[in-house]
């Protein structure tokens, strides 16, 4: 990955300089280079204290891929090689979706969905690890679930640790939008204290697709960014990443206009440009030189194939843009 490089400018005449200006086409970057497998649907990396990235994805159990430089990716097995009992409940294929890896209190967690397509009939399972690599994962069960009776679905989960100590956990997708529960750091599940399940984002009018929480924290806001619009489609997908901001982790979050995020509201961070089609399914990881946004996207010029996507991430004015 290219590092953002200051330039300096001489002056120029103004219909050359209206000519460099950035197209709607243009005006959203390429993902940082990646290579070997990088075949992927919403990944979700941290990086571990001897350097290695560790990356997981959708399907195959949780597939697991390491990097030493955060270029080439190599695969590694899954997170799973049998399947807990739980999943045949949610799950025809038996095969989870969406994890969420990050790093706490001298071990890793993994945070995934149990579904399948369509349905509202779905868990979010948590699974530990002291190492955080391929086949060392332990089951802990089900942290939140939902039936076809529910108004929202229990899918894409994502865990934020708040600087007081607090635990949440985003999530959703359709229906009725995006949720987020308190867990109890003590077990990585749900806070007895608190069974709230608060409602951070909706598309109440036109289409419910939203899905893919993830939030973090930067300068005293908190960043709620989600996928919106239709994943899945190949290159007929129109997946793009919306971030909108909040000075509570349950909201109320607004977008750059003002517009609360529970009623369509969203900045565009990433959408489709080129042959990067549909870019979503992300995540937020802090690294040593920035924020980095983590994502898929579908290749134009590989028949739609998901690959992986990285670009840093600059808060230059209080808002997310990537680069």
């Amino acid at each position: 990955m290219k590092a953002h490089r200051a330039t300096r400018w001489l002056p120029l005449p103004t219909a050359l300089l209206l000519a460099l200006l950035p197209t709607s086409a243009s005006a959203y970057p390429n993902p940082g280079r990646v290579t070997g497998d990088t075949v992927v649907h919403d990944p979700s990396m941290v990086r571990a204290a001897d350097g290695t990235y560790l990356l997981y994805s959708t399907h195959g159990g949780l597939e697991a891929r390491t990097s030493t430089d955060r270029i080439a990716f190599s695969r590694s097995g899954s997170a799973f090689t049998t399947p807990p009992s739980w999943w045949r409940t949610y799950s025809a294929d038996n095969d989870p979706w969406a994890p969420d890896i990050s790093y706490q209190a001298g071990g890793y967690l993994m945070y995934y969905a149990v579904s399948s397509f369509g349905a509202s009939n779905s868990a979010i399972g948590l699974a530990t690890s002291p190492s955080g690599r391929a086949g060392t994962w332990t089951d802990r069960g089900i942290v939140h679930s939902t039936t076809v009776s529910s108004d929202y679905n229990a899918i894409d989960p994502s865990l934020f640790v708040d600087s007081d100590g607090k635990w949440w956990l985003s999530f959703g997708s359709w229906w009725s939008g995006l949720k987020m529960i308190r867990l109890d750091p003590a077990t990585g599940k749900q806070y007895t204290g608190d069974r709230t399940v608060y409602a951070i984002a909706s598309r109440p009018t036109g289409t419910k697709a939203i899905e893919g929480p993830s939030v973090v924290k930067r300068n005293g806001y908190y960043y709620l960014f989600a996928s919106y619009d239709t994943c899945c489609a190949g290159t007929s997908s129109t997946y793009k990443i919306k971030v909108g901001r909040a000075t509570s982790p349950t909201g109320p979050y607004y977008d750059k206009s003002g517009v609360n995020m529970m009623n369509n509201g969203g900045t565009p961070v990433l959408e489709s440009h080129g042959r990067y089609i549909g870019p979503g399914g992300q995540s937020v990881l802090s690294d040593v030189d920035g924020d980095l946004l983590v994502y898929h996207y579908y290749d134009g010029q590989d028949n739609g194939t998901p690959k992986l996507g990285v670009n840093l991430l600059s808060w230059s004015g209080g808002w997310p843009t990537a680069y």
